[in-house]
């Protein structure tokens, strides 16, 4: 394998572990306001035990899109040179957005007031609802194909990626996530938070395997080769495995299901996308893997950080999940110590 080919999977590697392990944090906080609705007497402990579900963690997930950008523009400065001028505005929007979250889940608490916690909320929720559709269209659209100009440019508008495949993608990728967050949920939590957690779960798996299942198929009769059935087949095992083992109360097994659907997703997009890093909606203009890599020599020493450094990162955080294992109730929610705004 050439040092461009191994480097193209590394970075669907790299997205690949940031969609399943960010996409269930993005589902947590798309449930906020439904498991933790004002109308429960304890909304704020429930709205804080989602929080702690992925509180040791959310910040560590993160941390593979910050890599498998770098590693784009390092690697392919071509490939993210288009994608981040090009879909400009929908990344802006999603960095807005993870802002956004990241400020309003580090600072709900620092004030012990309903009206600040209330505007938290809704930054957690936007900051998880609008990446997890943008990250939907923009990949649907990179398969899909963008207009691309004679001096290998995109010239494809925003409202020319809001086309019919492209939103289904977002809203696939969206339900996907949703469905996701509530199984860990599910699995994290314990008392009502969980039951509620698995009932939801229950209730949304249906529309998000039709709505998944149409966006898997459009896209292997469309930009797929034929070993990429193989990872729609595995996605369509794993989603009915999943309802089936969430009824069941075998949350362990629903969640490593829907890490296998997101995992077979990637693999599909990915897969449809090779050997090109951008389609173009006239094929001739689509940037190849070789045309977009850097030189020889950089793919080297980028060989040789990532087998170094890439292994020691993963073990911290398989540990950091392993110590953070145990479930979470509304009975270990200490009271707030947030600073009481004065009168």
């Amino acid at each position: 394998m050439a040092l461009p080919e191994y480097w193209y999977l590394a970075i669907g590697f790299l997205f690949t572990g940031y969609f399943v392990l960010e996409g269930f944090d993005f589902g947590v906080g798309m449930l906020m306001p439904i498991l933790g609705r004002r109308t429960h007497a304890d909304a704020e402990e429930r709205r804080r035990v989602l929080l702690n579900t992925i509180g040791p963690v959310w910040d560590g997930n993160e941390v593979w899109l910050i890599t498998a950008g770098a590693a784009m523009f390092a690697a392919f400065p071509v490939w993210y040179a288009e994608v981040f001028s090009g879909f400009y505005l929908v990344l802006l929007a999603i960095l807005v957005g993870l802002i956004t979250r990241v400020c309003a889940i580090e600072w709900r608490g620092k004030i012990n007031d309903p009206w600040w916690r209330g505007w938290a909320d809704v930054g957690i929720g936007l900051g998880s609802w609008i990446p997890a559709f943008a990250w939907g269209l923009v990949f649907a659209n990179v398969v899909r194909g963008v207009d691309i100009d004679d001096q290998g440019g995109m010239t494809s508008e925003v409202w020319d990626l809001l086309n019919p495949y492209g939103a289904l993608g977002g809203l696939a990728l969206l339900g996907l996530f949703l469905l996701h967050g509530a199984i860990f949920v599910a699995l994290k939590s314990d008392g009502a938070v969980r039951l509620d957690a698995r009932r939801l779960a229950g209730r949304i798996w249906l529309p998000v395997t039709v709505i998944g299942a149409v966006f898997a198929v459009w896209t292997q009769l469309d930009h797929g080769k034929p070993w990429t059935w193989a990872a729609v087949a595995v996605a369509a095992i794993c989603l009915l495995a999943a309802g089936l083992l969430i009824r069941a109360d075998r949350e362990l097994a629903a969640f490593a299901a829907t890490c296998l659907v997101v995992v077979s997703v990637s693999v599909l997009l990915f897969g449809s996308l090779f050997p090109n890093v951008l389609n173009a909606t006239d094929p001739a203009r689509s940037i190849t893997i070789e045309a977009a890599a850097s030189s020889h020599y950089t793919l080297v020493v980028m060989s040789w950080c990532t087998v170094v450094l890439l292994p020691l990162v993963m073990i911290y955080q398989a540990w950091t999940y392993w110590v953070f294992r145990k479930r979470i109730g509304v009975e270990q929610i200490p009271p707030s110590i947030g600073l009481t705004p004065r009168a």
